[in-house]
C-alpha cells in the first residue's frame, strides 16, 4: 500500500496526459465499477486501498448509522472497511480528517452525512478542466448521430458542476475561462439558469443561493438508451477519465432504456426543466382520472324551495320533468375513484336547485367543433393602469372578480341583477322566516350597485377564484395570506396564513370546501375552509409555483411551476403521481379537460402542451402565440380548447383532433417516447386579436360562449 501511495503522489506532482490531452491519473482513483455493476472491471483491482476522502465518507455513514441507534449496521459496515474499532471516537475522526487534503471541506466540521455527500470534493487539476470537457465534447461530436443527440444532453448539467466545482474549490479564474469559453454553447433555453450561474464566481455566492442548493440536492435526470450509455462509459473508463465519471454518479440520475435511441427531436420535446426530464418511475402510479358519479336529485323539491335560492323567478311547473333526466344516474366510471375516496360536502337544497338550472342550460348547449366556433365575449378593464393582475368568473358567469395592484378585490355584476348585501342583524330579525321569498328579503336593497370593493391584503392579489356555489370568493395576495371573502356581506371571514412569500394562486376545488395554493415558497397547500392550518402540503417543485389547478373530480391537484415542471399530487395521499417536462420557461396556465382525462399547458415560452393523466405522457403541441399564454380553458364538451395570452390575441384548437390523430399504441409505455407531429395550423381554428389588451382570463358559459377578459394596455 505504502508503495502504491508513493506511485500516486510521483502522478499527481507531473499530471502525465495520453495523446487526447486526458490527464491519465487525475486523482490516482481509476474508474470504480460501473453504476448498477457490483462487481469492479479487471484494471482496478489495484485500488482496493480506500482513499482518505472514501474513508471520511464512511466515517460520516458510521456516524449517522450510529446516531439512529443502528449499532449492528456500524459494526458491519465498520469490519466489512476494515476500519479500526475506535474510528467512531471523535478524536480519531479528527486526525483522520486533517491526513486526508482531498476532504478538508468536510473536515472543517465534524463529519456530517449530509455535508459529506454533498460537498464538491477536489477532483484533480482545476486547469484541466477545460481539457476534459473538450475531449468529452470531441468524443460526442464524432459518434453516429443516432447516439449523439442522446449523449449531448450530459453537456449541460456537466458544465453547470464542473463550473461550480471550481468557484466552491476557489479556482475563480479557471471557473470564468471555464464558463465563458462553455456557456455559449448550451441550448438556449437554459439561459436564464446561466444567468443566475455567472452570477455564483465565489464561494461565498453559493452559501443560500437556492438555484445552487437544487443543482446540489437533487440529482439532473437524463433519459439514454443502454446503447448510447455503455458508449459514453466505454469512452470514459478507456480515457481513466474519473473527473466527469465521478460527477455523472454523484449528482446526475441516468434512466436507461432498452430500444432505439430516441431523435434530437424526441428528446427537445422533454427537455428543458431545471432538473431535466422526469424518471419514468414517476409517471407510472395509477391515478383515477374519471368523474364521479352525479347525485341523483330529488323530485319533491318544491317543498324545500323557500330555503333555495329562487333567482330565476318561479320555474317549478319544468322542474319534475328535468329531474327525470338527472337520475338517469351513468354507470361508475372504471377509471373514477371510489365517491367518498375523499369526504365531499353535503350538496344543500340551493346546490341541487343550481344542478337543475346547469341542465336547463346544457339542453341549449350549442354543440361546437372545427365548423362551429363558439362566439366570443371581451370584457376589458379600462383605466386599470396595468394593476389588473388576476380575474375570475362564476360557474353560471353571473359575476366576474378582478385582484388588483392595489391590494384591492372588486367583484362586478354581469347580468342586470345588482349586488346587494344582507341586512343588518336588528332588520333581519323583523323577517318572517316562513315566506317564501326569505331569500329575497334578506337582502338590502339600499347597498344595490354594480360592483363591490373589498380591502384588506396589504399587498398586490394574484390569483382569485369564485367558489362554486357563488356565496364565496378566495383570494391570494404578496402579503402571504390567502382570503376567504362572503359574497352576501362583501367582508372578509379569515385570512389563511401558512405561505411566508408571495400567494401567486388560489382555486378553489369544483365541490367547494377545499381549495390549494402555492407560491413563491415552492409549496402547495390544500386548505379546508373551516381549517386554520393547511390539510396537506405538497412540496417538491424547485422553483415558484405559479398556478394551481384542481382536476374535476377533486381528487387531484395540478400544479405548474417557475421550474418548467407541472407536478399533479394526490389530494389522499398527499403524493405527487405525474410530472410533465416539455415547456422551455416558467409555466402559467393549466386547464383539466371535462372528462378528466387531458390536461393542457401553458407557459413563457408560448407554447401549449397537452397531456394523457392516465399514461403520463405528452401527447401533443400547440405552437402559435409569440408571448406568456396566461389563460387555457376547455369548452364544456371538451371539442375545443381556447388560449389567452400576452400577444393580445385569443385561440381556438381542436384538440378533439389532436387527440384523436394520435392513438395510444403510438407510443409504448415502456420508453415513453412520442414522436410529436407538428400538426399545429391543422388544429388552429381560429385567432382572435384585441386592439391592445393581453388576455388574462377565459372562460366558456354553460352553453360554450367563449368570455374572456383583460386590461387595456394604452
Amino acid at each position: 500500500d505504502t508503495s502504491l501511495a508513493k506511485q500516486k503522489t510521483d502522478i499527481k506532482t507531473e499530471p502525465s496526459t495520453d495523446g487526447f490531452g486526458n490527464n491519465n491519473a487525475n486523482d490516482g482513483r481509476v474508474l470504480s465499477a460501473s453504476p448498477g455493476s457490483g462487481s469492479s472491471t479487471g484494471s482496478n483491482k489495484q485500488t482496493a486501498a480506500v482513499t482518505p476522502e472514501d474513508q471520511q465518507t464512511l466515517l460520516a455513514v458510521l456516524q449517522f448509522l450510529k446516531k439512529n441507534k443502528l449499532i449492528e449496521s456500524v459494526e458491519i459496515l465498520r469490519r466489512e472497511a476494515g476500519l479500526p474499532e475506535n474510528s467512531l471516537d471523535p478524536k480519531a475522526t479528527e486526525s483522520a480528517g486533517a491526513g486526508s487534503g482531498g476532504a478538508a471541506a468536510v473536515a472543517e466540521d465534524q463529519p456530517d452525512v449530509r455535508v459529506v455527500l454533498s460537498a464538491y470534493s477536489q477532483q484533480g487539476d482545476p486547469t484541466l478542466y477545460e481539457v476534459y470537457y473538450s475531449d468529452l465534447k470531441k468524443f460526442i461530436e464524432t459518434v453516429l448521430d443516432c447516439h449523439r443527440a442522446e449523449l449531448s444532453q450530459v453537456f449541460y448539467p456537466l458544465f453547470v458542476h464542473m463550473y461550480l466545482e471550481l468557484v466552491y474549490n476557489n479556482h475563480e479564474s479557471e471557473a470564468k475561462a471555464f464558463f465563458e469559453k462553455f456557456s455559449g454553447d448550451q441550448e438556449c433555453y437554459y439561459e436564464e439558469d446561466l444567468r443566475v450561474l455567472s452570477g455564483l464566481t465565489k464561494k461565498e455566492h453559493m452559501r443560500g443561493n437556492e438555484t445552487l442548493l437544487d443543482f446540489r440536492t437533487s440529482k439532473f435526470v437524463l433519459r439514454i438508451s443502454r446503447d448510447s450509455y455503455q458508449l459514453l462509459k466505454r469512452h470514459l473508463q478507456e480515457r481513466q477519465n474519473n473527473q466527469i465519471w465521478n460527477i455523472i454518479q454523484e449528482h446526475l440520475y441516468i434512466d436507461i432504456f432498452d430500444g432505439m435511441p430516441r431523435s434530437k427531436s424526441q428528446i427537445d420535446a422533454m427537455s428543458g426543466s431545471l432538473a431535466g426530464e422526469a424518471k419514468r418511475e414517476a409517471n407510472k402510479t395509477k391515478v383515477y382520472y374519471g368523474l364521479l358519479k352525479e347525485p341523483e336529485i330529488e323530485l319533491p323539491l318544491d317543498d324545500e324551495d323557500e330555503e333555495a335560492e329562487n333567482e330565476e323567478g318561479k320555474p317549478k311547473k319544468k322542474k319534475p320533468k328535468k329531474d327525470s333526466m338527472g337520475s338517469k344516474s351513468k354507470k361508475q366510471d372504471p377509471n373514477a375513484p371510489s365517491q367518498n375516496r375523499i369526504p365531499l360536502p353535503e350538496l344543500k337544497d340551493s346546490d341541487k336547485l343550481d344542478k337543475i338550472m346547469y341542465m336547463k342550460e346544457a339542453t341549449k348547449r350549442i354543440r361546437l367543433g372545427s365548423d362551429n366556433l363558439p362566439s366570443v365575449c371581451f370584457y376589458t378593464f379600462l383605466n386599470a393602469y396595468q394593476g389588473l393582475t388576476a380575474v375570475d368568473f362564476t360557474d353560471d358567469s353571473s359575476l366576474i372578480a378582478g385582484g388588483f395592484a392595489d391590494s384591492t378585490v372588486r367583484v362586478w355584476s354581469v347580468t342586470p341583477k345588482k349586488l346587494r348585501k344582507v341586512k343588518s342583524a336588528a332588520d333581519l330579525n323583523l323577517i318572517d322566516k316562513e315566506s317564501d321569498d326569505v331569500l329575497e328579503r334578506i337582502m338590502d336593497e339600499k347597498t344595490a350597485s354594480e360592483s363591490k370593493i373589498m380591502y384588506g391584503h396589504s399587498g398586490p392579489v394574484y390569483g382569485i377564484s369564485f367558489s362554486p356555489d357563488r356565496n364565496y370568493l378566495l383570494s391570494s395576495s404578496e402579503d402571504g395570506t390567502v382570503r376567504l371573502w362572503s359574497l352576501l356581506t362583501f367582508t372578509c371571514l379569515v385570512a389563511y396564513k401558512g405561505h411566508n412569500y408571495p400567494v401567486w394562486d388560489t382555486q378553489f376545488s369544483p365541490y367547494g370546501y377545499y381549495f390549494v395554493s402555492g407560491g413563491h415558497d415552492r409549496v402547495a397547500r390544500l386548505w379546508a375552509t373551516d381549517h386554520y392550518q393547511p390539510l396537506r402540503i405538497f412540496s417538491g417543485h424547485l422553483a415558484d409555483i405559479t398556478c394551481t389547478r384542481f382536476h374535476p373530480n377533486s381528487n387531484y391537484v395540478a400544479t405548474g411551476s417557475s421550474d418548467r415542471t407541472i407536478r399533479v399530487w394526490d389530494v389522499l395521499s398527499g403524493n405527487c403521481v405525474r410530472i410533465f417536462t416539455g415547456h422551455k420557461g416558467p409555466i402559467h396556465s393549466l386547464a383539466f379537460s371535462p372528462n378528466g382525462k387531458f390536461l393542457a399547458s401553458g407557459a413563457t415560452d408560448g407554447r401549449v402542451l397537452l397531456w394523457d393523466i392516465g399514461h403520463g405522457l405528452m401527447m401533443g403541441e400547440l405552437k402559435g402565440h409569440t408571448d406568456t399564454i396566461y389563460s387555457l380553458r376547455f369548452s364544456r364538451d371538451g371539442e375545443i380548447l381556447a388560449s389567452g395570452s400576452m400577444d393580445n390575441t385569443v385561440r381556438l384548437w381542436d384538440v378533439m383532433k389532436a387527440f384523436d390523430d394520435l392513438e395510444t399504441d403510438d407510443f409504448t409505455a415502456a420508453t415513453g417516447h412520442i414522436h410529436l407531429q407538428d400538426n399545429s395550423q391543422e388544429l388552429l381554428l381560429g385567432t382572435y386579436t384585441t386592439k391592445s389588451t393581453p388576455v388574462i382570463h377565459l372562460h366558456f358559459t354553460r352553453r360554450n360562449l367563449l368570455l374572456a377578459a383583460g386590461a387595456f394596455n394604452p
